[in-house]
């Protein structure tokens, strides 16, 4: 014999609620999880390592210059 009254009714239904958001959480949480251990496999190699610090830190060799090419937005109105 079980009894439940609207109370206990309501909180269940919350806690299935929160159930619901958690699991959805979780399941994003390890979607970014395995996409920063693929960025970390490709990082562990030395060029790919040199060309994530050129593009992402403007890190350059000692011996070369870096020019930036900035283009105004075509867009712009006078």
């Amino acid at each position: 014999m079980i009894f439940l009254d609207t109370h206990s009714l309501k909180i269940h239904n919350e806690l299935d609620q929160e159930i619901d958001k958690l699991e959805t959480q979780k399941k994003e949480l390890i979607f970014l999880i395995q996409k920063d251990e693929r960025s970390i496999q490709q990082l562990k190699s030395k060029d790919s390592l040199e060309q994530f610090a050129r593009e992402n830190y403007g890190h350059k060799k000692q011996d070369e210059t870096i020019f930036y090419i900035e283009f105004e937005d075509s867009l712009t109105t006078k």
